[in-house]
């Protein structure tokens, strides 16, 4: 299994309609004058876990013997997880990473209300990392802070026995779209997430899953809250409870690459 993204793929964001100085064609009511400007690229080898705000790896010290469950390889970034991890919350698992960090030091793209943003990358789920019957999260938007709620979540979720991978809106428990999670596994999926930052009915997200040039699933939501207090941050890697009931839970992994990050303006 060759799990390393080909030369085809290097520019995600142009392919999905997201390159720089591209007009949109979007979300629903945006003014199609509006522009995607580049504002986040890093690289998996030259970058690191540098990319990200920040790292969430073992946060209780619960298996400090295969540390660190994250860290970049080649040209991905790589989650970890085993059956003995817990978070600090001790029904749960989690290792994280948040935000968009450009260079060293402070400097993090902040997503504000009345803002539009896109999130457009490479994800491998192997067969691995199932679907489960409580909460398994592999993307959140959230409110840095603790204790918050989060915003939306894309999830790997069993539906009637089956496999599915959904994005909802979490407070309001409003599904956006969802799709069979089985034909994507062992292989990549490119994703295309974007979300207007709107409090009460003044939000919107898309998003849109690609194998290869075959669109799985391109669902939207318009007049949705997408914003809770101080600023919106992007979460990646694998959330997940301990309560499942299907015999799911294994050790697995999550890959990511070509990451990129556009503001509406």
């Amino acid at each position: 299994m060759n799990t390393s993204r080909t030369s085809r793929r290097a520019l995600l964001g142009a392919a999905l309609g997201g390159a720089a100085a591209a007009t949109v064609g979007g979300l629903p009511g945006i003014a199609h004058a509006a522009s995607w400007q580049q504002k986040w690229a890093p690289s998996a080898s030259s970058d690191g876990l540098g990319a990200f705000e920040t790292i969430e790896d073992d946060r209780a010290d619960s298996h400090t013997s295969a540390s660190p469950h994250i860290f970049a390889t080649g040209n991905n970034w790589r989650f970890n997880m085993h059956t003995v991890d817990r978070d600090t919350s001790t029904d749960r698992q989690r290792h994280e990473v948040t935000g968009l960090r450009n260079g060293s030091g402070s400097d993090y793209l902040k997503w504000t209300s009345g803002q539009t943003w896109r999130i457009t990358y490479s994800m491998y789920i192997p067969s691995s990392l199932k679907a489960t019957t409580t909460f398994t999260h592999i993307m959140q938007m959230k409110q840095p802070g603790a204790g918050s709620s989060p915003i939306v979540v894309q999830s790997l979720r069993r539906v009637n026995g089956a496999q599915t991978i959904e994005l909802k809106l979490f407070e309001s428990d409003t599904l956006v779209g969802r799709t069979s999670l089985d034909p994507l596994h062992d292989k990549w999926t490119d994703v295309d997430f974007q979300i207007k930052v709107g409090n009460g009915t003044a939000g919107s997200v898309r998003w849109i899953l690609k194998s290869g040039s075959t669109t799985v699933i391109d669902a939207s939501k318009t007049g949705v809250d997408t914003f809770l207090a101080d600023r919106v941050r992007p979460k990646w890697g694998i959330y997940r409870s301990l309560g499942d009931t299907s015999g799911s839970l294994q050790d697995c992994y999550l890959l990511l690459t070509n990451l990129r990050g556009y503001q509406l303006v």
